[in-house]
């Protein structure tokens, strides 16, 4: 039953007409995801069979390897056979709407039912296409500048939300081998150093792409990128960084400032054995979250503004859909069961969306009491205050990626897979070459990935 109700929705009582008829006519649902780990699939086939108790439309959940994701979606829209509904990561967003793998109108109804306004901001506009969105967002996270928040209130030391907050922090608190000021990336062939670097980048408002595709950086603010990069890597301990030796520093009291994922945030609160604090002899410790702060959003001189580096995925409703109910299903688990889809893995999925126009915090407030952790469990809410959890959310608001905006994501990420920008800016840390040369030789680099 492939409709679009694009024009129904905005009627407001066709809409219900419709959503009642669809509800009438049970529909078997075939819904993708690339969450594949045991836990994860029961926790959504738990999911689908509460909205089947709910509207009678059964779902079935299907695991796809999140490396295949793109060239099965390929071959099952050339066959006539995609799913009802899929979720998917942010680069496939643009791709699969100039295919015509994605049903836009479908997505943009369901975001219009459920309020625009009580998205995140930054979420919707990373798959914003023209007359709407690609597909409803559904939880994401951002990169986070982790620093030591007891040392900074003791030092009088502002929070790292800028180049120069980082670098005065630094300034005072560089004490090796006791207390590193940084762990930066510096491990070439680690996607770590590519995400960091990306992260810094976009802080300062530097982005290798533009409308029409790849552009020429700009030299003086990408040298302060580069001076503020190598001043962070002078902080840090020498050898190939990664987020190995950063977890490892902070967690043992030897670093003042590291560059992570929220991944770290049961990690931090002594939750899974695998990987311990060791600041003290209790390897259970919330010693270090509690002594822990965290910047999302940080900027450069050259943009004050400053940007998070964001990572946010999608319900993708497709051609091929039994629209109606795929619709219905992308909206329950926007509302009634987005506890439960935020429950899947709390520390990896931020709410994306909010509230709603009655209770605007309600997901939020609802997603710090959902359990994180491995070996030991615990609320966010009980490991870390109220204005860490904002901060935590709120840079989903202002969530960037190199080609998003522009429309070329796929340019952006060609050039972030070429490992040339981590290759050269290594390179002028070992002193081969100035910040000016530096500039030009990455600009050459560039232009010429294909």
């Amino acid at each position: 039953m492939k409709l679009s109700l694009r024009t129904t929705l905005k009627a407001g009582a066709a809409m219900a007409l419709a959503l009642g008829a669809s509800a009438v006519q049970a529909e078997e649902l075939r819904f993708w995801t690339t969450e594949e780990q045991p836990e994860r699939l029961a926790r959504q086939e738990a999911m689908a069979a509460d909205f089947e108790a709910a509207t009678g439309h059964s779902v079935e959940v299907i695991p796809v390897t999140e490396s295949d994701l793109g060239t099965r979606a390929t071959a099952a829209f050339a066959a006539g056979d995609l799913p009802d509904v899929i979720y998917h990561t942010l680069q496939y967003a643009a791709p699969w709407t100039e295919a015509g793998i994605l049903d836009t109108d479908a997505a943009t109804d369901v975001i219009e039912a459920l309020g625009e306004d009580t998205f995140a901001s930054g979420a919707l506009e990373m798959a914003a296409v023209d007359g709407g969105y690609a597909s409803v967002p559904v939880d994401g996270w951002t990169q986070m500048l982790v620093y030591r928040a007891d040392l900074f209130e003791e030092n009088g030391l502002e929070p790292p939300t800028s180049y120069a907050n980082v670098l005065a922090a630094v300034e005072a608190l560089h004490n090796p081998p006791e207390m590193y000021g940084f762990v930066a990336a510096t491990k070439v062939d680690e996607n770590f150093m590519s995400q960091v670097l990306e992260h810094v980048f976009l802080a300062n408002g530097v982005s290798p792409v533009g409308p029409d595709g790849v552009q020429p950086l700009d030299e003086a603010a990408t040298i302060e990128v580069l001076e503020f990069y190598r001043a962070i890597a002078e902080a840090s301990p020498p050898g190939d960084l990664y987020w190995d030796q950063s977890r490892t520093l902070y967690f043992s009291g030897n670093a003042a400032m590291i560059i992570w994922s929220p991944f770290i945030l049961d990690e931090l609160a002594g939750l899974r054995d695998s990987a311990p604090p060791t600041i003290n002899d209790d390897p259970t410790t919330r010693d270090l979250a509690a002594a822990t702060g965290i910047v999302t959003n940080f900027s450069g001189p050259s943009n004050p503004d400053g940007a998070a580096w964001g990572d946010v995925r999608y319900f993708g409703i497709t051609a091929d859909a039994a629209t109606d109910a795929a619709m219905e299903f992308v909206e329950y688990s926007m509302g009634e069961g987005y506890g439960a889809t935020l429950a899947i893995a709390p520390e990896g999925k931020f709410p994306v969306r909010r509230g709603t126009a009655e209770n605007p915090t309600e997901y939020v407030d609802l997603w710090a009491t959902l359990d994180v952790g491995i070996d030991r469990r615990a609320p966010l809410g009980d490991l870390y205050e109220a204005s860490m959890i904002d901060e935590i959310v709120g840079g989903l608001d202002v969530a960037q990626r190199w080609g998003v905006a522009e429309g070329q994501l796929s340019a952006a990420s060609a050039i972030i897979n070429s490992q040339v920008i981590n290759r050269l800016v290594r390179e002028y840390l070992d002193g081969e070459r100035d910040a000016a040369e530096t500039v030009a030789a990455l600009n050459e680099a560039i232009a010429s990935v294909q």
